[in-house]
C-alpha cells in the first residue's frame, strides 16, 4: 500500500470523482454524453467511446488534486491508456489523483428486498493486476431496495467478508451497500444498515483500514459514528440519482462525509462542446461538488 496515497484518502480535503461506469451502465452514460447507441456496433467501439470520454475529463486542466482525492476506474479503464500512460499512473504521476478500481461484477437477482453482488470467481487475479496497474483501492455495489432486515444483514455480511480478501491483499476496499433512494422507509432501511455496519466494523481487526460509500441518508449527519469509527479511512456519498444540485444541496448538511459522484458529477458534459464549454462546465461541476464535501 502506498502510504502518501493512505494519508491524502485519510486528511486532505476533496471528494472522490466515480468514472466507473460498467457494461450495463455506459450506454446510458454515452447518451447522456450525447453518443447514441448508432455510434457503435460492438462493445469494444462502446468502451473505447467511454474511455475517451473518461479521458477528455481526466485530461482536463481543471480535474486535479486540489479539489478530487481520488477517482474511481472501471476494469476496462485500469487496462486503457492516457496520454501513454495507464489510467492510475496519468491520475496518480500527472494528476496526485488516487485511483481506485470498480471490482465487482454487478447484482444478484432482488431477493429479501436486496440485490447482492455476483460471485467474483477471479477477484485474486483481478487483484494481482491491480497491483500491477498501481491500484490504491477497490470498490463493490450492492443493493438495498427495502427495509428487511434479513435482506440488509446479507447484503453487509458479503460486503465485509469480500472486502476481508481485498484488505488482505494490500488494498483499502471501498463497501458499497447502496440504499435505492426510492426505497419505501429508506429511514428505516438506514438505521439497519447503520447498525449492521457499526456491528462488522467492531468485529474487524484493529490494523485493518476501509472506506464506505453509502447513500444520502434521510436523518442529517446520520453516519458521523460511522465516519468517526476508528476502522473507517473515509466515509462518501454517491448521488443515487439525485440530480447535482439535489445532492449537493443534501450533502452539504452531512459534516466529514464528501462525495462520490458520477452521473452528478459529469451532468451537462457533451462530446459535441468545444473544449472551451468542456472544461468550463466540468469546472463548475468540480467546485460544486468540492463545496458540498468540505462542510
Amino acid at each position: 500500500m502506498d502510504m502518501v496515497q493512505f494519508e491524502r484518502m485519510k486528511k486532505d480535503h476533496g471528494f472522490i470523482a466515480a468514472l466507473d461506469q460498467s457494461g450495463g451502465s455506459t450506454p446510458k452514460a454515452l447518451a447522456t454524453y450525447g453518443i447514441t447507441q448508432e455510434a457503435y456496433t460492438n462493445e469494444e467501439e462502446m468502451f473505447q467511446l467511454v474511455h475517451d470520454m473518461r479521458s477528455r475529463i481526466m485530461k482536463s486542466p481543471h480535474f486535479t488534486q486540489d479539489r478530487i482525492l481520488a477517482a474511481i476506474l472501471f476494469e476496462k479503464t485500469m487496462e486503457m491508456k492516457v496520454d501513454d500512460k495507464y489510467s492510475a499512473d496519468y491520475l496518480w504521476h500527472e494528476k496526485g489523483i488516487v485511483p481506485i478500481l470498480k471490482v465487482d461484477k454487478g447484482l444478484s437477482d432482488l431477493e429479501n428486498g436486496v440485490q447482492l453482488m455476483k460471485p467474483m470467481p477471479n477477484l485474486d487475479d483481478l487483484l494481482v493486476r491491480a497491483k500491477e496497474r498501481h491500484i490504491f483501492g477497490t470498490k463493490m455495489r450492492s443493493v438495498i431496495k427495502e427495509a428487511n432486515e434479513t435482506g440488509i444483514k446479507a447484503v453487509v455480511k458479503q460486503q465485509f467478508e469480500v472486502g476481508k480478501i481485498i484488505l488482505d491483499a494490500g488494498f483499502v476496499p471501498i463497501i458499497e451497500p447502496e440504499v435505492d433512494i426510492h426505497t419505501p422507509n429508506k429511514e428505516e432501511a438506514e438505521v439497519i444498515l447503520k447498525k449492521e455496519l457499526l456491528h462488522h466494523l467492531t468485529e474487524l481487526d484493529p490494523e485493518y483500514q476501509v472506506m464506505l460509500k453509502l447513500t444520502l441518508p434521510e436523518v442529517d449527519n446520520f453516519y458521523l459514528e460511522v465516519i468517526n469509527h476508528p476502522n473507517v479511512l473515509r466515509v462518501v456519498a454517491l448521488s443515487g440519482g439525485y440530480s447535482r444540485e439535489e445532492a449537493n444541496e443534501k450533502l452539504s448538511r452531512h459534516h466529514q462525509l464528501i462525495a462520490s459522484f458520477s452521473r452528478a458529477l459529469s451532468e451537462g458534459l457533451n462530446v459535441n462542446q468545444s473544449d472551451e464549454e468542456f472544461n468550463t462546465m466540468l469546472d463548475h461541476s468540480i467546485q460544486s461538488i468540492y463545496n458540498a464535501s468540505i462542510t
